[in-house]
């Protein structure tokens, strides 16, 4: 299944429609704008008083470099650092170059666990610990499957498109765009 690219804008048209629930897999290498992306309909379905649950990624940045990444509720904007890169000789968490918070680890499943009925579900994102079973944010896979939403939105980047394939056949597949 090849990938499509839609805005923001149109997304939130797809979440406004009535019928079937709809499930897509954000995807895009990194710095393709997947969080930004996600940020802005998150933004624009608040904005026209849909009721948004979920979590965003940002990346933060130090001297032009990624060196943290934030946790951000989608629902009331509450921020927590999610993770820090992790030092030469340092343990990293399964091997991706970064420390995780447990406790953000935590805050973040206990979140996306909570989150009811809703217009937009959105995590940013299930990568490598989610779809290994060990780690991240778990409790997606069962709030994805609920279908308490219109509209899911599921950052999965292209080389576990596969593995998020298999878990939700029926989802389609997106890349971030800006342009109408």
């Amino acid at each position: 299944m090849s990938p499509f690219m839609l805005t923001p804008h149109a997304a939130l048209d797809r979440c406004r429609e009535g019928g079937t629930r709809q499930l897509v897999l954000l995807s895009g290498e990194r710095g393709a704008g997947k969080t930004t992306w996600c940020r802005s309909l998150a933004d624009l379905a608040q904005e026209q008083g849909l009721i948004v649950a979920g979590l965003a990624s940002p990346a933060v940045f130090c001297d032009g470099r990624k060196t943290a990444i934030d946790l951000l509720d989608l629902s009331c904007g509450e921020t927590r650092r999610l993770a820090e890169r992790a030092g030469f000789g340092t343990l990293e968490t399964a091997g991706l170059g970064w420390r995780f918070d447990p406790a953000t680890l935590a805050w973040g499943n206990a979140l996306i666990k909570s989150a009811g009925a809703c217009d937009l579900l959105m995590i940013d994102e299930m990568g490598p610990l989610e779809f290994s079973g060990r780690d991240g944010f778990t409790a997606g896979f069962a709030v994805i499957d609920a279908c308490r939403y219109r509209l899911a939105v599921i950052v999965v980047r292209p080389k576990l498109m596969p593995i998020a394939l298999q878990n939700w056949p029926q989802a389609q597949i997106v890349e971030p765009t800006d342009t109408v």
